[in-house]
């Protein structure tokens, strides 16, 4: 396969970004220039030799695909090896959070679009530099595959911002590259007052992206949510706020609103002024 021929169908995603550059371009502006190049140029080494595909380059993130999870974790790990070993002289030790994922998406002149994409891009955002997370689907097809001496942590399944449905997350753990990172930063690691679902929100993801859309829109400031007992109102509204957590800089709360005389559950929309 060309390296340079795009993907269709269900391809690996493999999504990367420098933790803290913009803070290096601010006390490095003239190394860091030289530092990004060879970064660059290391990552399209190691991704292109495994057959895959950088469809996209924002400052210094990369978006690849693969025709395999294996061929995505091997270049993974690949580059981190090549990061680690590499002098990076006054910038220091460039640390690059990844994050690999399988799904269908729609590719359209050479780039994707859809509900993996915006999976991976989440999944990308809870790690840290030099943390390599792998969603369920991703960690299945790598399990039996794996190079020797590197393994899969369960790191539990979290939500992810702006998603209805959690992930399950795993870390790949390799004895020469860093293993022990904060708490992910995901929706579960954010403080909130909101009860511990015990069963999994299922068959109403529309639902939930509805509202969430509405409790969007800055002309909302009050939704509420009608219907006969039992319908699953109070459980729609938790999942709804659980899938909003950290879009509000101050957070978000459940509260009980017993002020109507028929049942009903009130979301109100919270905003910070500063």
């Amino acid at each position: 396969m060309n390296p340079s021929t795009s993907l269709s169908g269900t391809v690996a995603f493999l999504f990367t970004d420098i933790e803290g550059s913009t803070r290096r371009w601010q006390t490095h502006r003239d190394e860091m220039g030289e530092t990004v190049a060879c970064h660059d140029a290391l990552l399209r080494r190691e991704i292109e030799v495994r057959q895959g595909y950088v469809f996209k380059t924002v400052g210094d993130a990369f978006c690849a695909t693969f025709a395999t999870a294996p061929l995505a974790l091997a270049a993974a790990i690949a580059i981190q090896h090549g990061l680690a070993s590499t002098d990076w002289d006054d910038t220091g030790l460039i640390r690059v959070r990844m994050a690999i994922h399988v799904g269908a998406a729609e590719e359209r002149e050479g780039d994707y679009f859809g509900p993996a994409v915006n999976r991976v891009a989440r999944l990308l955002s809870a790690g840290y530099g030099g943390q390599l997370l792998l969603s369920l689907p991703a960690a299945e097809l790598v399990r039996d595959s794996l190079p020797d001496e590197v393994g899969l942590r369960d790191m539990g399944e979290h939500r992810l911002k702006d998603l209805a449905r959690p992930e399950r997350i795993f870390q790949i753990v390799s004895p020469d590259l860093p293993a022990d990172f904060p708490p992910l930063k995901t929706v579960n690691n954010r403080p909130n007052n909101l009860p511990q679902q015990l069963t999994p929100f299922v068959g109403r993801a529309g639902d939930v992206a509805e509202v969430v859309t509405r409790l969007g829109d800055q002309h909302v400031r009050l939704l509420t949510l009608t219907g006969p007992d039992g319908t699953g109102k109070t459980r729609l509204s938790l999942q709804v706020t659980l899938a909003s957590v950290g879009t509000i800089t101050c957070g978000r709360s459940g509260a009980e609103a017993n002020i109507a005389p028929a049942p009903a559950t009130l979301m109100q929309r919270s905003t910070c002024r500063g």
